[in-house]
């Protein structure tokens, strides 16, 4: 009698992108957005100056710096599951740390220890995760789970605030680090362990389609090549240059905008930046064409963002219309500059350059503006404190901003897609 065929199994990949989102919220929420609340709960508690322990912070982006720029060896040697596993609680080891800091040194090996974990939750990672499996569903697959990141700041912010408030530093990384543990193993063990080839997929669902991580496995050294390629050259400088401004700027937008519009509409203002993040990565993820020059649709969310600081300017202190936006215009391009730059890279480069050219250009950027937060605090302290002082900053950012189109402009070589592959 003859046998039914097994019905095919829907195809994964969307599963792996609700999966990263996940992934993604805690990433940002805890390794990100978390360091400017510590530093704070750490002062208030101990009585250190400032400066150190912003020096801790920037000692956690910049190990994370390090450690990015070498995950596609440790995928290869250890795979993504056990990584991402390992990340995750060497994150929540390093910010009970933080709170348990009796002195400045251990202080700095907490900061080390959180700044290792959370790139394995961030950038990268989420691209390592997504990218095998899609091809020209790509930007708007990597558009959804980056949005993860924008959540994360909308949640976390005010959430280790609050928490730590109502029950102390010590109790609240204990519980949300554990909690981030938890929901990172169960994302590994019953998403992440998946691949396209495990499954009998195809990248996208399509029949036919070649597996990118097959390319990314079999890839051969190319470290030094792609170090002296025009277009990464000039990738790794827009996305430093853009993410430099734009750290740098939300860093001190808080305390910019209390003195005008007061504490609970400051936080709601922030609360749209973070919603237009969301609007606009989505809006580039699936409106984009996959023909589009990538690096044009880059230079005007940077261009977008041009517009908002210089909206800043004109409002002079003034809480109205144009500060409200200049926010959401801002707002806009918080996202892009995260979730495009891969993009680029999957239309410029093959599959094996690009696996090797992602971490890169992301451990550039992050290396960068991990000095972003303490140089436009200079900026401000020689400028003073007043209105002059914050339309310099603003008109600071506008001017890097536009620096970073010119470097993405840069690299363009008479149109796109001539290394896209097939």
């Amino acid at each position: 009698m003859h046998q039914p065929a097994p019905a095919a199994r829907p195809f994964f990949g969307w599963h792996v992108v609700t999966a990263t989102f996940v992934l993604a919220t805690f990433g940002w929420g805890v390794g990100f957005y978390g360091p400017p609340v510590f530093l704070y709960a750490v002062v208030a508690q101990t009585g250190w100056p400032v400066a150190m322990v912003s020096m801790a912070v920037t000692a956690h982006f910049l190990l994370g710096a390090v450690v990015v720029s070498n995950l596609p060896r440790l995928y290869r040697h250890s795979g993504v599951p056990a990584v991402t596993t390992a990340g995750a609680g060497l994150l929540a080891l390093g910010i009970a740390g933080w709170a348990l800091a009796a002195e400045p040194w251990q202080l700095f090996l907490s900061a080390l220890a959180s700044g290792a974990g959370w790139v394995t939750m961030g950038a990268a990672a989420v691209n390592a995760l997504v990218a095998p499996w899609f091809d020209r569903r790509r930007p708007a697959a990597l558009g959804m789970a980056y949005n993860g990141a924008s959540l994360g700041g909308a949640i976390f912010s005010p959430l280790w605030i609050a928490v730590i408030a109502g029950v102390g530093f010590v109790p609240a990384s204990l519980a949300i680090g554990g909690v981030m543990v938890i929901v990172v193993v169960l994302l590994s063990v019953l998403v992440f362990r998946h691949t396209p080839e495990s499954l009998g997929q195809h990248p996208d669902g399509r029949e036919g389609a070649r597996f990118p991580d097959q390319a990314l496995r079999n890839a051969s050294p190319l470290r030094h090549s792609i170090l002296r390629d025009r277009r990464c050259v000039t990738l790794a400088a827009g996305m430093t240059l853009g993410l430099f401004a734009q750290i740098g700027l939300l860093a001190h937008l808080v305390s910019l905008l209390v003195p005008v519009l007061g504490e609970g509409v400051t936080g709601i203002a922030m609360g749209g930046a973070t919603l237009a993040a969301i609007l606009g990565r989505s809006m580039v993820g699936w409106v984009m064409p996959a023909s589009a020059d990538r690096r044009l649709v880059a230079s005007a969310s940077y261009g977008v963002q041009v517009a908002g600081s210089l909206l800043f300017i004109l409002s002079a202190g003034d809480g109205g219309a144009w500060l409200l936006l200049g926010i959401v215009l801002f707002g806009l391009g918080i996202g892009n500059a995260t979730s495009l730059p891969p993009l680029i890279a999957q239309q410029e480069f093959t599959p094996a350059e690009t696996a090797r050219v992602v971490p890169m250009i992301v451990a550039i950027g992050q290396a960068g503006y991990a000095f972003a937060p303490a140089a436009f605090g200079l900026l401000r302290g020689q400028e003073g404190t007043g209105a002059a002082g914050s339309e310099m900053l603003f008109a600071c950012a506008a001017a890097i901003q536009l620096a970073a189109i010119g470097c993405i402009l840069a690299g363009r070589r008479g149109g796109p897609g001539k290394r896209e592959r097939a």
